[in-house]
């Protein structure tokens, strides 16, 4: 196969080229999917019946170690990648690897929130606010999951294979995955749970 010295090794061929590409349409699906989510919330949010909402849920602290630990995050990976395109192989791991770990932190305390909540009296079921609340968070949730071990793979290639038009390809195809659920938590963050909060 052919390699483009001109450009990065991620897009250093019209295969890897086209599966970028490929992504980017697949985020915009992930867009559409989202944005759902996001319009169901707002249309229910206000239905919590005699269950509780979301000033009476929602606490600060975590969320804000959440979006602490996702933005830098998204930074380790943007590192990450910088790092492949310099060839470094042993601080991209590093950073990629940090990565993972910070998206491991924000679960463990999203899945501890969620434990609040269903014992503070908000399961799935008690009233459509907190139905459509389990099902943004937990949407958001499952993808960070996927990320993470999708992630995990792509690492073990890379420390078997090194960079490669291959691992290249899929490392910076996974940190436009890890940006895009980035974006999605500033959105969760900024109209969920500070709106929620006033």
């Amino acid at each position: 196969m052919k390699i483009d010295a001109t450009k990065p090794l991620e897009y250093g061929s019209e295969e890897n080229s086209n599966k970028i590409f490929g992504f980017w349409i697949f985020l915009g699906a992930e867009i559409a999917l989202f944005s759902t989510l996001f319009t169901v919330y707002f249309v229910l949010v206000n239905r919590y019946a005699t269950g509780p909402n979301g000033t009476e849920l929602f606490e600060l602290s975590g969320v804000l170690w959440e979006t602490f630990l996702l933005l830098t995050s998204s930074f380790t990976i943007g590192l990450a990648v910088h790092s492949m395109r310099l060839g470094l192989k042993k601080p991209m791991m590093i950073f990629f690897g940090l990565t993972l770990l910070m998206g491991l932190g924000f679960l463990g305390i999203e899945i501890t929130e969620f434990f609040t909540y269903v014992h503070e009296g908000a399961s799935i079921s008690t009233s459509a606010f907190t139905s459509s609340l389990f099902v943004l968070l937990g949407t958001h949730g499952a993808h960070v999951s996927f990320g993470i071990l999708w992630g995990a793979s792509i690492l073990l290639q890379v420390k078997r294979q090194g960079f490669t038009l291959a691992t290249a390809n899929k490392s910076f195809i996974f940190s436009l995955y890890w940006h895009f659920l980035d974006v999605v938590w500033i959105f969760i963050f900024s109209f969920v749970y500070l709106k929620g909060l006033m």
